[in-house]
């Protein structure tokens, strides 16, 4: 009898501390009186790379979300953003350990979208920022409108390359010349987009304007991209505008020019606010650049992939709009604000 008795009680104490267990496993922590505790929830946000300032500042808008949320940020990405295994490896990772949700900005719009559908029928809701995924598994799409914003670049590149009339009239001319587009990385959503957008726009803005090249990818880092600048300025001498879509080809493409004595000849107009590309539009060297908003896309990519946990309805597609900015409005307080975000405060260096 009391063996029967001292049974049950290793029974009951085993069935507790298995319920307890499991509960921890489901991210419940368990209280000193054997009651669960829900944990605070945990977003992993995985960016496209992890040292240029554009993902600091995404990172910087998923902190404060997740301050706002009540929620732990685990932030990881590989360090260059042509490593698409690396990137793979990561979402994988982050769905084994059956997170809260995934905010990604895929480097690939074929590569990533399997790890993507793996995650979310593991019940982790995923948003995608920056760059777009050939799948519809996940819950939103966080990010610039990138064709649009191409097309806005068009359209101040016919401004840069039209010549004055003259005072009889008072208007400015026809915009001519050759122009050339220094592409990203292949596979890359995003920039496609602008890229297509802007060689889109130019034929309605400029349409006497000439497109001399545009299959010429620059790769991922300002070193690749300023081999592949100097080649185009090589066998094209004769340029009036280029475009870049992102701020690695743009810093490459501007030390072409530089090296080759033209920076102040050729209208450079890029995309995303990097001190050397600021800089250089106050000293004339670029003519102008598109602004994106990070700090709005991490915050929102964070804020929408804890709702859609919460199963609340969340909107499709998300805009964080750009604005074209040239030398002249680069110190206004608005524009100040949208490139010079405080990091420290979010990131704590």
């Amino acid at each position: 009898m009391l063996m029967t008795k001292a049974l049950t009680k290793a029974v009951a104490a085993t069935i507790l501390f298995l319920g307890a267990a499991g509960a921890a496993v489901a991210g419940e922590a368990v209280a000193p009186g054997g009651t669960a505790a829900k944990t605070r929830p945990v977003v992993a946000v995985i960016p496209k790379g992890t040292t240029h300032e554009f993902w600091k500042t995404v990172h910087a808008g998923a902190m404060k979300a997740g301050s706002e949320e009540g929620a732990d940020i685990i932030w990881q990405g590989p360090a260059k953003e042509d490593d698409r295994k690396g990137q793979i490896e990561v979402v994988q990772n982050f769905t084994s350990r059956g997170l809260d949700a995934i905010v990604l900005a895929p480097l690939d719009e074929t590569a990533l979208a399997r790890p993507v559908e793996a995650a979310v029928k593991r019940g982790i809701p995923v948003v995608i920022i920056d760059s777009d995924l050939k799948s519809k598994a996940f819950s939103s799409f966080v990010a610039t409108d990138n064709f649009a914003a191409g097309t806005l670049a068009a359209q101040h590149m016919a401004e840069a390359l039209a010549a004055k009339g003259g005072p009889a009239s008072g208007r400015a001319a026809e915009p001519v010349g050759n122009v050339l587009v220094m592409r990203y990385l292949e596979g890359s959503a995003s920039n496609s987009n602008r890229e297509n957008g802007f060689l889109e726009g130019l034929k309605k803005f400029a349409p006497k304007a000439v497109v001399v090249s545009s299959n010429q990818y620059a790769g991922v880092t300002a070193e690749s991209a300023l081999k592949t600048a100097q080649n185009l300025l090589n066998k094209y001498p004769d340029i009036a505008g280029i475009f870049t879509p992102n701020g690695p080809t743009a810093f490459g493409m501007l030390r072409a020019l530089q090296i080759a004595g033209r920076s102040k000849q050729v209208k450079l107009i890029g995309f995303d606010a990097t001190e050397p590309l600021l800089a250089a539009m106050k000293t004339g060297e670029v003519a102008g650049l598109v602004v994106q908003d990070p700090f709005r896309m991490g915050y929102l990519g964070v804020k929408t992939a804890l709702a859609a946990k919460r199963g609340e309805k969340v909107e499709a597609r998300l805009d964080t709009g750009a604005r074209f900015i040239w030398a002249a409005e680069v110190d206004l307080p608005d524009v100040q604000a949208l490139v010079h975000p405080d990091l420290k405060k979010w990131l704590g260096n």
